[in-house]
This record gives C-alpha cells, sequence and structure tokens, in this order.
C-alpha cells in the first residue's frame, strides 16, 4: 500500500517509542522492532500547533472530536460521523449524597454513534487507516470498540472483521451485528482474542485499530480531555476518576490535559487522576497497592467485561499518571459496581455500562474515604451506555405494577407505591 503525500499543514511529524525515544515514520506500526519492543506514540510540532489554534478558532469548528483535529494525527478529510462534544453535566444531586460541591459527569453514555467513547479513538484509527491505504479493518474488542469499529467501517465503506470473547453481553454483540460485519467470537477471555488478533494482523495485513493502528487510536482518547477543559470554561479540573482497562483512556485524558496546557489555550494547574477497576480484573490497582513497578497479569471474572483485560498494555503508564499526580487507582466488587449503577440513575438520570459503574464505585469510595476534598471541582468519566449491559442491573431493579384498566385499580397499586420507601423496587402485582 502507498501512504499518500502529508499536508503542509499536518501537526504531527512521525512516531517515536515511549521507552527509548527512537523515531519512526507514521506508518501502521506500534512496536519499537529497531530497539526495546516498547510502544510507539505520535509526535506533534507543538511550535505549529501553537501557531494555528486558539479558543475562537476551536469554538468556530465542528460539532465532533474534528473541532480538535490540530491536536490529532490525520492528513485529509476526517470520517465525521458526529462524534464528541458530549454533555458534561452538573451532578448537584450525586454531589450531595457524596458530601461533595462540585462534581462533574461527562457522560460518553450518549457518544455517536454507538453510545461509547470508543467512537472518539475509531474515528480517529479509522480515518488514518483510511490513509494508508487499508481496506479492510478489525479489532479485538471487549464489546464496545467492536460497536464502533464495525459502525464507522460500514459509514466509510470500509470491509470489516472483528475479534471479540464469546461471552459477551447479548446487547454488545447485537450493536456489532447490525452493521454487517464479520464477527468472530473467541473461546477464551479478551487477552487470548488479542494474540489472536496480533497473528491475524501480521498474515493478514489488515488494520486493527488496537494493533497496528494503535498510535493513532489512542490518540482519539485525548478528546475527552479536550472537551471538558472548554466545558469547564478553558479550565482545568482538580480531580479526574476515569475507569482502566488496558490504562490508554486514562493515560490519554492526562497528555491532552498537558497538551492544552502547552498550547496555551489553558493554565496550568496539578490534577490529580484517580483510576477504577473492578476486584474481578484488577492488575493495575493490585500493582498500586503493592507499590510494585510491574503489572502481575490476571485472569478476569467481573461483570465488568468491558474493562476486563487481565493484561494491559499501557497499565505501567497508568500507575506513573497516578502516582505522579498524587492520584489512586482503586477496584471495587460486582456488588458495588451494580448499586452504583443504581445510584447514578436515581440521583441524575444517567445509565451507565459496568465500566461506569466501576467509576462511579470508585468515586464514592474514595469521596467516602477523604481522598476527594469537598471543594474540588472533579469530573467522572463515563464511557458506555447501560443498555449494553442491562443484564448487570436486571434482577436489582423491581419491576412494573400490573393493574387492571380501572381507576380503582390504578389507585390501590399507587397507594402501595406511595408506602415504599425506595425508588425503583416496585414488586408485580
Amino acid at each position: 500500500m502507498t501512504q499518500p503525500r502529508r499536508r503542509s499543514e499536518a501537526t504531527y511529524t512521525g512516531l517515536r517509542c515511549r521507552e527509548c525515544g527512537h523515531p519512526y515514520e507514521a506508518t501502521a506500526h506500534h512496536v519499537c522492532s529497531e530497539v526495546c519492543f516498547g510502544p510507539l506514540e505520535v509526535v506533534y510540532d507543538m511550535e505549529r500547533i501553537k501557531a494555528r489554534v486558539s479558543r475562537a478558532a476551536i469554538e468556530a469548528g465542528p460539532l465532533s472530536i474534528w473541532r480538535y483535529r490540530d491536536f490529532l494525527p490525520v492528513d485529509h478529510d476526517p470520517i465525521d460521523v458526529g462524534t464528541g462534544l458530549t454533555p458534561l453535566l452538573r451532578a448537584n444531586r450525586l454531589a450531595r449524597r457524596l458530601g461533595l460541591k462540585r462534581l462533574y459527569i461527562k457522560n460518553d453514555g450518549v457518544n455517536m454513534p454507538t453510545l461509547s467513547f470508543k467512537d472518539r479513538v475509531v474515528s480517529v484509527a479509522l480515518t488514518r487507516a483510511r490513509e494508508l491505504g487499508f481496506t479492510t479493518v478489525s479489532c479485538a474488542s471487549t464489546g464496545n470498540l467492536a460497536n464502533s469499529t464495525a459502525a464507522i467501517a460500514s459509514h466509510a465503506g470500509m470491509r470489516c472483521c472483528v475479534f471479540i470473547p464469546a461471552d459477551l453481553e447479548a446487547g454488545k454483540v447485537l450493536g456489532t451485528l447490525v452493521y454487517n460485519p464479520t464477527l468472530m467470537a473467541v473461546e477464551g477471555n479478551y487477552d487470548q482474542v488479542n494474540r489472536l488478533c496480533c497473528e491475524v494482523a501480521n498474515s493478514h495485513g489488515w488494520g486493527f485499530v488496537n494493533i497496528n493502528l494503535r498510535p493513532y487510536y489512542s490518540e482519539g482518547s485525548k478528546t475527552l480531555a479536550f472537551e471538558v477543559a472548554e466545558q469547564l470554561g478553558w479550565r482545568l479540573p482538580d480531580h479526574v476518576v476515569a475507569p482502566l482497562a488496558s490504562g490508554s483512556l486514562y493515560t490519554k485524558i492526562c497528555k491532552g490535559f498537558r497538551e492544552f496546557v502547552e498550547a496555551g489555550l489553558v493554565e496550568e494547574k496539578p490534577i490529580r487522576f484517580s483510576g477504577a477497576q473492578a476486584e474481578g480484573c484488577s492488575p493495575i490497582a493490585q500493582a498500586f497497592d503493592a507499590g510494585r513497578d510491574f503489572i502481575a497479569p490476571v485472569k478476569p471474572d467481573t461483570i465488568a467485561k468491558s474493562i476486563a483485560i487481565g493484561n494491559p498494555a499501557d497499565g505501567l503508564y497508568a500507575l506513573d499518571v497516578a502516582r505522579q499526580s498524587g492520584g489512586s487507582i482503586t477496584a471495587v466488587s460486582d456488588a458495588e459496581i451494580v448499586s452504583a449503577i443504581k445510584l447514578l440513575a436515581e440521583t441524575e438520570g444517567i445509565f451507565t455500562e459496568t465500566a461506569g459503574g466501576t467509576t462511579i464505585a470508585v468515586l464514592k469510595k474514595l469521596a467516602e474515604s477523604g481522598k476527594i476534598h469537598p471543594d474540588e471541582t472533579t469530573v467522572a468519566y463515563i464511557t458506555g451506555n447501560g443498555l449494553k449491559t442491562a443484564e448487570a442491573v436486571n434482577d436489582v431493579v423491581g419491576a412494573p405494577f400490573r393493574i387492571d384498566a380501572r381507576l380503582d385499580s390504578f389507585n390501590q397499586a399507587w397507594a402501595k407505591a406511595s408506602g415504599q420507601t425506595t425508588a425503583g423496587t416496585s414488586p408485580a402485582t
């Protein structure tokens, strides 16, 4: 395949190894094959970015992640399906429950087109894949990434084959199949799926968004930082709570805030980064608690399947972000996750999937232990929609009252409902 000529105004200059700094051309390459086998990341010309961007120019840009195009690794017209600019909601009722004063929810559960933050990273990855000449794209996924890759590939007219663990939630399987990709359900966990996909990528020459296109793919997560800074009135938060799977989202939010500071768009200030994992798959939290500088892989066993990565690629970098910022990485039980899903729904009207439940459960634990100051401006990231993992709460949300089509039948049920002390627990009658 032939790479198109670079636009003269492109702001990225290539790739480099995050470990040894060795430079590489901006091709479909994700590891430092010449020196140390470290991961590659995109390099930008920050002076060119500073000369081109302004708050006004961004505010006048597209109503999508592509208003931040100068911070993203693309050369030509992007694949724009309206991804991004999701709500940053002031969560006053949840804040009062937790003893906080300035709490915000960044809700990517309403992101376009597939209701998760993965739409951001896939939009960037498939744009770059098209520029590099790929016609078939793929991914290894715990569900949300499969949804997004299939949807955006369909919009772009690209052939798509995606790989998932065979035990995923039905909503995520359906949410992929509807776009008519080739879907491979692999008997095994995500880490086994990912190993198979590495072999397929090497043998078939496809563009795998989270393998050979990973340096570009991961840059899309920075837009979650860019939007929060803009939505806060061009200010940075004091504290961030976000879920951890591979660790890429968490570290790229940090990178996004840092790039906005370097570009002169926001004033620099300390931000604490706290990460959330499920106890049934918490290799990064375990390393944080033990004070280790290595990640011991685990076998996932949790309802939070979208963040169930037992051998996280960016785990060490996530540890660095938490420790250097004065944050933390905390694990919570499946029961706490389910309880937190309900808590967010009944206080703020947001139905999140299990990854978001993990974030809110950790937020609650941090608030109760005094690790979030009440006056801090805290942002909790919700990364997916609860309709994708409805099975998680089927048994805890109660049932509707069954009534006859008569006023007296309604009145009896209403009296019974009014006597209950817990909302949302109405038994069938």
